[in-house]
């Protein structure tokens, strides 16, 4: 399973790859905004950033919501940097870019998937990623696992490239279960990845091996 952090935060992004475990990113306008980027020169410079930090792939979101202005967006969010994925939404002028992105060799995540449908209707477009938003779905009592199942059946029936990028990742167990289902690739806090690192035998473990080491000495 690859390990994306969801952020436009240079520090924790930096703190993710010397982890040693993360293989891309994911961000949006959102995030963006939360850092204060402003402005297309900006953000344009800090997508840019983040490439020169990481090793792997990098999503890359338009604003726009027709056709010519996603396929504009996406071109020029592409050129950027050779590990730019660009993010486009489900919706038909969405599936329509997939198709084209994908004709061009330009890769894509279709993100704000909260059905299996939509998940197909991506991947006979041609998108790399597809996301599906588990947190969400997890907040309207919806189960958000069981998408990931339903569309790894559907992806493993008729042999799909297409990678699932379980989104929204909420807490470690997020993590966890959606790696037991077999999504490729989940995106989420590094709070999410650190967390993973606990458990309190390891610290009553560690405790008493440096106390016996102390009575050694």
């Amino acid at each position: 399973m690859k390990f994306f952090v969801d952020t436009a935060n240079l520090d924790q992004i930096k703190e993710a790859q010397d982890l040693g475990v993360l293989d891309g990113v994911t961000t949006n306008p959102s995030l963006m905004a939360k850092e204060g980027i402003k402005g297309d020169a900006a953000v344009i410079q800090h997508y840019i950033d983040i490439c020169n930090i990481v090793d792997g792939d990098v999503s890359a979101e338009v604003i726009a919501t027709d056709f010519e202005g996603i396929i504009k967006e996406g071109e020029a969010l592409a050129s950027l940097h050779e590990q730019i994925v660009v993010k486009v939404p489900m919706i038909k002028d969405g599936v329509k870019a997939l198709k084209y992105f994908s004709s061009k060799g330009i890769r894509t995540n279709c993100t704000l998937i909260f059905s299996a449908g939509q998940a197909l209707l991506a991947a006979k477009a041609g998108a790399t990623y597809i996301s599906p938003f588990l947190g969400r779905l997890d907040d309207i009592s919806t189960d958000g696992l069981n998408l990931i199942q339903e569309i790894r059946t559907i992806f493993d029936n008729y042999l799909f490239e297409t990678e699932i990028l379980a989104a929204s990742i909420r807490h470690p167990m997020h993590i966890i279960d959606c790696a037991k289902i077999g999504a490729d690739v989940m995106t989420g806090p590094l709070s999410a990845m650190t967390a993973l690192l606990n458990h309190p035998l390891t610290d009553i473990g560690l405790e008493k091996f440096l106390a016996d080491h102390a009575k050694n000495q």
